[in-house]
């Protein structure tokens, strides 16, 4: 106490630093500020004489925020996105994937996403290949989806030559030797075991919803390859697939990063008149399938208490998931879709929360907040060309299986109820806030340019999109959920089943008013 009366007194006699400061330069009260009198009194708003006059980047439009689209003699689409920096992100897009393998043995593009960045007519091994992208500072990687296959590239701009060069190489003349393919048998059987053993359920839950909303078709198809066709495939049968949707018109060569003049010169010379590994015949067996929703269920029975040993032992649950058919990404009920996603939200029920994190999303507030048995309740939406499927996802412990389903369907029927304003807008911001957030990263926007032109042949740039979000009303989000709820229903089901509501009940949950589930009576328990 007394040592810091000491120091209130010193700070008061102007002892100390404070002091001297003031023997040097003089009493504050006699200091020249700028608005004394020896100072003209510059208002805050004008521009300070002397002052050279600053020049803002201007832009024309949204000129420099377009993506610049070229389609080559031979229907291959080139596109390029403008973004300022030392590293690009270049790919090839192929409409290509699972969906396209009916007449086929399933598990085709599982097997060309694990041969990619493989030996080539140019390089002798994957190493080879490596090698050459780190002298660019560069990386690769390989995705297919049940309807794309990606390869893309991420290195110095000033390498751009060597990676298109690179990129064509790899997807039209890979040599797909038997020793590669046999690796590749190997690293599709672990991941197989894999998806079989981890404690998270979502990707096999997700592979069984689209097989029980579109059975046996198009998206319905197993994307991962089933063990009976591993040692099936081999390069005869990659390379009659890959004669049939490897063609120049499905192809999309992508760019972030470059200049569009620079990018369109490289994929003259190296995707322009070249010739595949399989051949220069003509594509004869593509399947031009539309997408038929069925709706249905699919079950898999398995014992979960053992999924996560260790000191503190994951719970035995059961996971199910229910979707319905939305629409596809080329429909306009696309975005109030995605903003009803959004406002189901969801999670973990041990997430951490904060901004966000969705902790006031539909989901959240009604269900994880109000049920503490529930350990995850999440509202996913899957969308395609030609379709769409909006899933809820939901684990507990399987005696309470019955109740969780009752508690889902519930929710279902309530997206078709009073939609609250300020729900709506918070749904509308976080989405707009996600797009922007994600369209950050230069291999984000490399995708999202890919997809679109696939699709499209154009693309809609970001602050359109949030134009259409803005635009969306509470009666579009009652409008688009009344016609889900019309149609049936598929279900997924993992665990321990036994206290699993019929289908059939499950329909009628969702074609009534309240959601619920027709009661059970049972003589016997």
């Amino acid at each position: 106490m007394a040592a810091m009366v000491l120091a209130a007194t010193r700070l008061l006699r102007g002892s100390g630093s404070w002091g001297r400061s003031r023997l040097r330069f003089g009493d504050p009260a006699y200091r020249r500020f700028s608005s004394g009198g020896a100072y003209p009194n510059i208002p805050l708003s004008s521009p300070l004489p002397g002052v050279p006059k600053p020049v803002f980047a201007t832009v024309d439009g949204q000129e420099k925020f377009e993506t610049k689209v070229t389609t080559l003699d031979n229907g291959l689409r080139v596109a390029s996105q403008n973004k300022f920096g030392q590293f690009c992100t270049v790919g090839i897009l192929i409409n290509s994937g699972s969906r396209y393998e009916a007449k086929y043995l399933s598990g085709i593009a599982h097997f060309l996403e694990k041969l990619a960045f493989s030996s080539t007519d140019q390089f002798d091994s994957k190493d080879e290949i490596l090698l050459t992208l780190e002298k660019h500072g560069g990386i690769c990687d390989c995705q297919t989806s049940r309807d794309t296959t990606m390869y893309a590239v991420s290195a110095d701009s000033k390498g751009l030559d060597t990676v298109v060069g690179l990129l064509a190489d790899v997807v039209l003349h890979p040599r797909l030797t038997d020793e590669e393919i046999e690796m590749t048998r190997m690293a599709v059987q672990f991941e197989l075991e894999d998806l079989n053993m981890r404690p998270d359920p979502e990707p096999l839950l997700t592979e069984m919803i689209h097989e029980a909303a579109y059975r046996e078709n198009t998206v319905g198809l197993h994307r991962f390859c089933p063990v009976e066709n591993i040692g099936k495939i081999d390069r005869d049968v990659l390379h009659s697939y890959l004669r049939n949707y490897y063609t120049p018109d499905r192809m999309v060569l992508a760019g972030v990063g470059v200049e569009h003049a620079q990018l369109v010169e490289c994929a003259r010379k190296y995707l322009l008149g070249t010739g595949p590994a399989w051949g220069t015949g003509a594509a004869v067996h593509v399947d031009r399938s539309v997408a038929q929703y069925t709706g249905g269920i699919v079950k898999l029975e398995r014992d979960m208490s053992n999924v996560s040993l260790g000191p503190t032992p994951f719970p035995e649950l059961t996971h199910i998931m229910i979707g319905l058919e939305s629409c596809s990404f080329l429909e306009g009920d696309f975005i109030p879709f995605a903003v009803l996603n959004m406002m189901m939200g969801g999670g973990g029920s041990f997430s951490a929360g904060g901004p966000g994190k969705g902790m006031f999303t539909r989901l959240y507030l009604n269900v994880l907040n109000r049920h503490h048995w529930m350990y995850n309740a999440t509202s996913y939406h899957h969308s395609y060309e030609d379709t769409g499927l909006l899933c809820i996802h939901a684990s507990a412990d399987p005696r309470q299986v019955r109740e969780m389903v009752e508690i889902i369907t519930r929710e279902f029927v309530l997206m078709a109820g009073t939609v609250d304003v300020v729900e709506l807008e918070r749904a509308k911001t976080q989405l707009m806030s996600m797009l922007m957030m994600n369209l950050e990263a230069r291999p984000v926007i490399f995708e999202d340019v890919g997809r679109q032109v696939l699709a499209t042949r154009s693309r809609k740039l970001p602050h359109e999109l949030c134009a259409l979000i803005r635009d969306v009303k509470p009666e579009d989000i009652k409008r688009v959920a009344s016609k889900m709820l019309r149609g049936k229903p598929a279900v997924a089901a993992l665990g321990d089943l036994s206290e699993l509501p019929a289908y059939e009940h499950v329909q009628t949950a969702l074609a009534s008013r309240d959601g619920r589930l027709p009661r059970t009576y049972r003589l016997f328990r």
